[in-house]
């Protein structure tokens, strides 16, 4: 039990190292006022505590602190002296409550922010083992359990210094009553690490099973569909159910744990002051003022050995919640700070001679694909063959196996290449708009836009004449029952961000499969007419898309994607076989 204890306290001194260390210099200097505060509170909290012997006793003569307590006083003075030190030990406490309540508020932010810069900024690579809910839960739920150990430190110093200003003010009233603190603090030592390694079981299992629940729980009117469809609504509720029952048995064992060790914490305080008063009675010589200023100074102590007790229990808590922020912490940054050695003049063509990508597992090799501003590329293949991981090599922000490219008759590598179309777009098939409105959605794409603008590119993608019939123009809520848009006016409304953009490179992966075959024509056609200075790559299983491409890319079962532009179709027909979509592409 004792090396389980061991490995428990000293999970818990590498969690207060690691966070000590996630603090900037500015929270550090107000955790040392913090301190300081504390330290003054506990310091005004004890004298308080020892003023009150000349009020329990009035006119009796003090053996200790003959100037700060004379017996000649009036009752009416000691009594304003004690209620004096009340009002600054009040004072001092609501400051340091304000300032740790700012801590623990900025401290929140803090991690919030720099976990989610770290996201926004992590490679695609480096997510592709996390799941959605994982990464939700890292931005919402774990971070919510890391402030509550932090909050847990700062209730952990105010125990410590109390401890310290008390127990050295009961040295000082009474050097022989303090002979049995050393007992004392070695049975509190020993209750404060009792269940140690069953909290921190028990909270590493509650977020595991917290990142279960944020998997049932998002996107949850699909998923409602999904399971409904199966008729598996039982299973679902059957499901959820199971993970609530853990959390409840978690939540409560927790609960449990820290009102065992409140019960073990009270019993020992107890005990001991009644050894202080058995000792008192046999050690003659102790003044009873003496006894009773000691006891009112312990007596300050168990509250904060109560909360200490819960402290320690949030701190292991907080543990692994802090291990998997730190998990995401250290992910690598996408971001390249490599600039082109020489800029390539607008509307200039890439071209792409040779370029091999893993995942596929048995890699994907692209060769001769030009890339031409005002062209459309399609993209086509069967499903789960590699078409996104192409698109993300192409995008720039996956790296590929090898890369030979050009640019203006140049040989570039792949960081230039990053650079050049990182003034792009991409829209997948699943993204959702998560604002609030339409003229948000748009203006998150060009914050300058005017309303003329923004009308302009919705009639673009078609859904002047949806807008035109709500009351709202373009105020209309995305996701309010009475204006809620449909899967495929979504997209639109994403092709509209795509136009605004101006982009070098757009590509729309399946963005467009929520519409008909006839409406995806319409709309990739004035996409292509509005952005003349734009590479455009667009992925579909549709063949009417070919009927607007200025060349495709087929990914072929062998995995080797051949190019083929339009003029040179007939030639190369053989190669995608009877395949409806080139045919029409001819006509």
């Amino acid at each position: 039990m004792s090396g389980q204890s061991s490995s428990a306290s000293d999970r818990v001194l590498d969690l207060l190292r690691s966070l000590m260390r996630t603090l900037s210099a500015s929270e550090l200097a107000e955790t040392a006022a913090y301190v300081v505060l504390s330290l003054g509170a506990a310091f005004a909290g004890s004298l308080a505590a020892v003023l009150l012997v000349p009020l329990v006793q009035p006119g009796h003569t003090l053996p200790f602190g003959s100037v700060l307590f004379d017996a000649h006083r009036s009752v009416e003075m000691q009594a304003l002296i004690f209620a004096a030190a009340m009002v600054v030990f009040a004072l001092l406490r609501w400051q340091a409550a304000r300032l740790g309540a700012r801590l623990v508020g900025r401290y929140g932010m803090s991690l919030r922010r720099r976990v989610h810069a770290r996201l926004v900024d992590a490679p695609l690579t480096s997510l592709a083992d996390s799941t959605s809910a994982e990464i939700a839960n890292v931005l919402t739920h774990n971070v919510e359990l890391i402030v509550q150990g932090f909050s847990a430190l700062q209730q952990l110093l105010i125990a410590g210094v109390t401890a310290a200003v008390s127990l050295g003010f009961a040295f000082w009233v009474s050097p022989p009553l303090m002979l049995a603190a050393p007992l004392i603090a070695a049975l509190g030592l020993l209750a404060s690490r009792a269940y140690g390694r069953e909290q921190s079981l028990v909270g590493r299992q509650y977020v595991v099973d917290m990142t279960r629940l944020f998997w049932h729980s998002e996107d949850f009117p699909r998923r409602l569909r999904h399971v409904r469809s199966f008729g598996k609504e039982d299973v679902e509720k059957e499901s959820y159910g199971a993970i609530s029952a853990r959390l409840c048995h978690g939540y409560r064992r927790q609960l449990e744990l820290v009102a065992s060790g409140r019960l073990m914490l009270e019993l020992l305080a107890a005990a001991g002051i009644a050894a202080l008063f058995v000792l008192a009675h046999r050690w003659h010589g102790i003044d009873q003022s003496s006894l009773i200023a000691v006891c009112l100074l312990l007596g300050r102590l168990l509250p904060y050995l109560v909360s200490t007790r819960q402290s320690f229990q949030q701190l292991r808590s907080a543990a692994p919640a802090f291990e998997l922020w730190q998990r995401y912490m250290n992910l690598d940054s996408a971001r390249s700070s490599v600039a082109p050695s020489r800029a390539v003049t607008s509307g200039s063509a890439l071209h792409i001679e040779r370029m091999r990508l893993i995942p596929p597992t048995a890699g994907l090799d692209v060769g001769d694909l030009m890339l031409v501003p005002g062209e459309l590329t399609l993209v086509s293949g069967d499903s789960g063959i590699g078409k996104s991981s192409l698109v993300d090599v192409l995008a720039g922000m996956m790296t590929p196996e090898a890369f030979v490219a050009r640019a203006d008759g140049r040989l570039i590598d792949f960081d230039e290449y990053r650079e050049l179309v990182r003034h792009g777009a991409y829209v997948s098939q699943s993204v959702r708009p998560w604002q609030h409105s339409v003229r948000e959605c748009l203006l998150w794409a060009a914050p300058e836009a005017t309303d003329e603008m923004l009308r302009s590119v919705l009639t673009d993608v078609g859904l002047d004449k949806r807008l035109a019939s709500s009351q709202r123009g373009l105020d209309t809520a995305l996701h309010s029952s009475s204006s809620r848009l449909s899967g495929g006016e979504l997209q639109r409304l994403l092709l509209a961000q795509v136009i605004l953009r101006q982009p070098f490179l757009a590509l729309l992966d399946e963005a467009t499969s929520a519409l008909d075959a006839a409406s995806e024509i319409v709309v990739l056609a004035a996409l292509k007419r509005r952005l003349p200075q734009t590479v455009l790559i667009v992925v579909s299983h549709r063949p009417g898309v070919a009927t607007i491409a200025d060349q495709c890319l087929d990914i072929g079962n062998d995995l080797v994607a051949t190019v083929t532009r339009k003029a040179d179709l007939r030639r190369a027909a053989p190669l995608f076989g009877s395949s409806d979509r080139f045919k029409s592409w001819m006509q």
